[in-house]
């Protein structure tokens, strides 16, 4: 089965909107490392409409431009990209398609299909929720930076408690942390009672 993994910048409080507002000043090498190595192993993209449309608007020009990304950009066109909207869509860049029904029955299809590569995401943080919901999600990758924005969309939102498991966990030189968390279907459980059992003994 195919594997998943989604990728988010994201505010020590949570927030995800608007990340070209403050995400760039912690843009490092670590961190263009970490984002190209996720959707680097993929051949094909899940994104929401929003996401799709920044990356469909800035992306075929860095690659006919033939900068620095021009590689990655190259690589993000020859991906196979599945747009997630309830809207018909106009969709320009190549190798680009619109996910047809329900979005859980579809992506379950996606796992199934044969192939070793993995399907990535960027941003699409409504469709991160739902596949973290579904049990869906393998790896969700978030670029945790170190400010405080006090407002704009938040990744979570009200609803059932999902636990999740540290994959692995790596610190920039600009503070930001990279966690990497799967679903944990052996969530410890306990209360208060269980926790005093288990603090250090005094001598």
């Amino acid at each position: 089965m195919r594997k998943i993994t989604a990728g988010l910048f994201i505010s020590v409080d949570g927030v995800i909107g608007e990340p070209q507002d403050w995400h760039f000043p912690y843009f490092n090498d670590q961190m263009g490392e970490a984002v190209g190595a996720q959707l680097a192993t993929a051949d094909t993209l899940l994104l929401g409409r929003v996401t799709y449309d920044t990356f469909a608007a800035a992306w075929p020009d860095r690659e006919n431009a033939g900068g620095e990304d021009a590689g990655m950009a190259k690589s993000l066109g020859d991906a196979r990209k599945i747009v997630v909207s309830h809207q018909e869509l106009d969709l320009p860049w190549r190798n680009s398609e619109q996910l047809q029904g329900d979005l859980i029955e579809a992506v379950t299809a996606l796992k199934q299909e044969p192939g070793e590569t993995d399907i990535a995401m960027s941003g699409s943080p409504s469709i991160v929720r739902q596949l973290l919901a579904a049990g869906l999600l393998d790896e969700l990758h978030l670029l945790v930076h170190p400010i405080a924005l006090r407002q704009g969309l938040r990744l979570w939102n009200e609803g059932n408690a999902i636990p999740l498991r540290l994959l692995s966990a790596e610190t920039f030189t600009t503070g930001v942390l990279h966690l990497v968390y799967t679903s944990d279907d052996h969530a410890p459980e306990g209360g208060y009672e269980q926790a005093l059992a288990n603090q250090p003994k005094s001598r």
